[in-house]
């Protein structure tokens, strides 16, 4: 990958980092890899508890064997249309969102975002939002996610979404 796919827009007055990805799946099927935990596990991590409560406990266990736990508020869930929710991330809160929309029968469209805080590295986060959709895409596929290689992310696309932000 050599160029971001990733824009910056206002949405509710902050900024929103967003991502789209498209998938010869319905929005059920695409849903599923986004949501339940065996197939979310197969692209970047799983979770425990009861969605039913508003919390869950989310591992990324992409990133190791022993991840740290991250404690999950779910704030919307609409199946199969669209998911808001916060996370604690290292110390701060990540709202993440998406929104799938079939444009044909088996041709969906993910619009994927995230709420940037003041401060935040875009220039890191947008390549790893890049990096786990681009899994994503490949588990939903039935294709190998090992296949999809993190050196071919970063730093390679740090310096645009640094400019992006810049431009914003």
């Amino acid at each position: 990958m050599t160029d971001i796919t990733g824009t910056v827009a206002k949405i509710d007055g902050a900024p929103n980092l967003v991502i789209l990805r498209r998938f010869r799946a319905t929005a059920d099927e695409v849903w599923r890899h986004l949501t339940e935990s065996e197939l979310l596990e197969r692209w970047i991590g799983r979770w425990e508890g009861d969605p039913a409560s508003g919390h869950v406990t989310f591992y990324m266990t992409a990133e190791g064997q022993d991840p740290e736990p991250e404690e999950y508020t779910i704030l919307e869930c609409d199946r199969p249309r669209r998911f808001a929710g916060d996370t604690s991330q290292g110390g701060g809160a990540w709202h993440l969102w998406f929104e799938l929309a079939e444009d044909s029968p088996g041709d969906t469209v993910l619009t994927f975002g995230q709420r940037l805080n003041p401060g935040e590295d875009v220039g890191s986060i947008g390549p790893g939002w890049e990096y786990y959709l681009d899994r994503l895409v490949a588990a939903q596929a039935g294709v190998d996610v090992a296949t999809v290689n993190w050196d071919d992310y970063f730093p390679a696309l740090q310096p645009g979404y640094e400019r992006l932000v810049a431009a914003d």
